[in-house]
């Protein structure tokens, strides 16, 4: 896989300025439309399909580790938007990783499969408490 990815992009990374851009030209990234301010998901762009390819079957590698971040992303995503969309969601990360290692010279670092808990930690007290709320509880938050 590895191969096949610095075949097709290089490993000079000067030809995209922003990881953004390299998404782009791969046609991994989001399609939006906005009208009348409405936002809606569209389409991918049409990039290199050998890279878009081989990245989503490295993403369904990297999601088979359950204490990654790859694995903890695909189900956040994968719950509510499902697994393809999420595939490819993890594979947009992975090339945004692979950007930053050739550009910067930077070693990979997991961020861990608790990192979104860690993140969203108090959004998720206040959602459980809206939650508790609507069933009729008051709760007292009191730190432990």
């Amino acid at each position: 896989s590895s191969q096949a990815i610095i075949s097709v992009i290089g490993t000079d990374m000067s030809r995209f300025p922003t990881a953004g851009h390299l998404a782009a030209w791969a046609g991994l990234c989001p399609g939006n439309n906005e009208s009348a301010q409405k936002r809606k998901t569209g389409k991918m762009r049409k990039g290199n399909a050998l890279l878009r390819s081989t990245l989503v079957v490295c993403a369904h590698s990297a999601t088979r580790n359950k204490n990654s971040y790859f694995y903890a992303q695909f189900m956040r995503i994968s719950s509510h938007r499902g697994k393809k969309r999420a595939y490819v969601a993890v594979a947009h990360s992975m090339l945004i990783a692979i950007y930053h290692i050739l550009k910067d010279g930077v070693v990979f670092k997991d961020l861990g499969a608790d990192y979104y808990n860690q993140f969203n930690m108090e959004r998720k007290i206040n959602a459980y408490l809206k939650k508790l709320k609507a069933l009729g509880w008051e709760v007292p938050v009191v730190a432990a």
